[in-house]
């Protein structure tokens, strides 16, 4: 069945009204290929079809681990409550705020961890995780916006990865794929919240 064919994760309107689809007014070489066009202001539209499509992938493999061998990490404030949403559902590890140089490299320190396999929400603030997990050979699964660089990223899920909503949309959408994958919840069923329960709190200022 093509991706056209077949139905998506969500519908279409949830991932444009969660701004899962709206990218930068920067777009690098590599994530080209998953926009759709550029607005009249210069912001470029991620396109739906293949967030979908990649959603899907990641899920998938990431359902073959381990679920305490899956570490997920978001220094940028407004992942941080759904990577630790997704960790207390899934069962995974959320490294969550500053990442401890050596959390991947250095058995000595005190959160060493040893994960199969790493999801971040952001290449760029993620880089310390990117870097130790690049370095001892661990896969690593990122949402990237149209402005990130994907050196050393072994599966890219295209994604607005900056915005409060979008990513309680897409760590929601990858928990219960997960869930589903690996049949601790049924293939129709959803998880126990709906997706703004995943958001993160308006910054006070």
């Amino acid at each position: 069945m093509s991706v056209q064919a077949r139905e998506l994760l969500v519908p279409a309107e949830l991932y444009r009204r969660a701004g899962v689809v709206f990218g930068t007014q920067i777009c690098t070489k590599y994530m080209r290929q998953f926009t759709y066009k550029i607005l009249t202001d210069g912001f470029y539209l991620l396109d739906v079809q293949k967030i979908d499509e990649r959603l899907r992938i990641a899920a998938n493999f990431l359902s073959k681990f381990d679920p305490q061998k899956i570490a997920v990490v978001s220094v940028r404030l407004y992942g941080q409550k759904p990577a630790r949403m997704m960790c207390e559902r899934v069962g995974c590890k959320a490294i969550t705020g500053r990442v401890i140089p050596g959390i991947f490299t250095n058995p000595y320190l005190e959160h060493y961890m040893e994960p199969d396999v790493v999801l971040i929400t952001d290449p760029r603030t993620d880089r310390q995780a990117v870097a130790e997990a690049s370095k001892i050979g661990i896969p690593v699964v990122a949402f990237a916006d149209t402005d990130n660089k994907i050196e050393n990223i072994d599966l890219v899920i295209p994604a607005n990865n900056k915005g409060r909503r979008s990513l309680a949309l897409l760590y929601w959408i990858m928990t219960r794929e997960i869930l589903r994958n690996q049949g601790r919840i049924g293939p129709t069923d959803s998880l126990d919240v709906e997706y703004e329960a995943f958001m993160a709190g308006k910054i006070r200022r």
